[in-house]
């Protein structure tokens, strides 16, 4: 049957997959796009760092494509390295960085790693992220843990075709902790975006009508009503239009830029407030351990 054949086509690129992830675990991989092309089959591997996935002249490549001919049936597998260009905009590489965090800060700052992580992903230019820490944190007690940031939607085709998802694994002592990032990229459009086509309207070819020569009298006394209009503004103090609008934009970036550095204090002081509980379950849990030894 041509369905059984397809089946077996797609799980043994899913077998491929998982075993490119294991291999190249730590070294930023992303993701592995398989092509299959008459001279046989093509895997393109794309890492935020490609020096890692290559190695010393080629040698973790070498033994790749080897594993690959034995024991996966491939008969010429030709592997290509590509770059990620923003490796803070994709899911896989941050789920990475997060797990890798964990393991090394411990579970008792997953807040701090949680809220750093968003910011990256949103200085990069994102539209939105989120980042699910699920497992035993920080108690015994298996929770998931949410961050949130910007915009994303959850449901519906944006949600399915728009949002880019990764996942990664941080094994520990006590057990393992699952790491799911969700990134809406920059500059997607999404179905309820409103955009403003300007339209240009012809212009209305109409004959001018017949102007007289202006003497040099009317000239002079144009020119002298204008000085005498500049001069009364002058005196009375009063500001055109335009300076008031200026003034205005003025006074509204001002308050813009009042309450962007009212919020960045405030998220200062709450990452600052997290330090310091999670400096205080440290010592609590030492002192525990002081006691348990005497």
């Amino acid at each position: 049957m041509i369905e059984r054949k397809f089946i077996k086509e797609k799980m043994n690129d899913l077998k491929i997959q998982t075993y490119l992830a294991s291999v190249f675990k730590n070294s930023s991989y992303s993701h592995t796009i398989i092509q299959k092309t008459p001279l046989g089959e093509k895997l393109i591997v794309y890492s935020a760092k490609p020096g890692l996935i290559v190695g010393k002249g080629g040698v973790t490549l070498k033994g790749v494509i080897s594993n690959l001919k034995k024991d996966y049936g491939l008969q010429s597998p030709q592997i290509e390295v590509q770059e990620v260009a923003v490796a803070d905009l994709d899911p896989n590489i941050v789920a990475e960085r997060v797990a890798d965090e964990l393991i090394r800060l411990g579970k008792t700052r997953f807040k701090f790693v949680g809220h750093n992580a968003t910011q990256r992903v949103m200085n990069a230019g994102a539209m939105g992220v989120e980042v699910k820490i699920s497992g035993q944190i920080p108690s015994k007690r298996a929770k998931a843990w949410r961050f949130l940031e910007g915009y994303l939607p959850k449901t519906g085709e944006p949600s399915d075709k728009q949002v880019k998802e990764g996942f990664r694994v941080a094994q520990q002592k006590l057990g393992s902790i699952g790491v799911t990032v969700r990134i809406l990229p920059p500059n997607t459009i999404l179905p309820d975006t409103v955009i403003i086509i300007p339209t240009v309207k012809e212009a209305v070819k109409t004959p001018l009508p017949a102007v007289e020569p202006v003497k040099a009298e009317k000239k002079e006394e144009k020119i002298e009503e204008k000085a005498e209009q500049k001069i009364e503004k002058k005196e009375k103090n009063e500001p055109e239009f335009s300076e008031i609008s200026k003034e205005l934009e003025a006074e509204i970036e001002q308050d813009i830029l009042k309450q962007f550095n009212i919020k960045k204090e405030a998220k200062k002081e709450e990452v600052k407030e997290e330090h310091k509980e999670a400096k205080k379950e440290e010592e609590k849990t030492a002192k525990k351990k002081k006691e348990e030894v005497k």
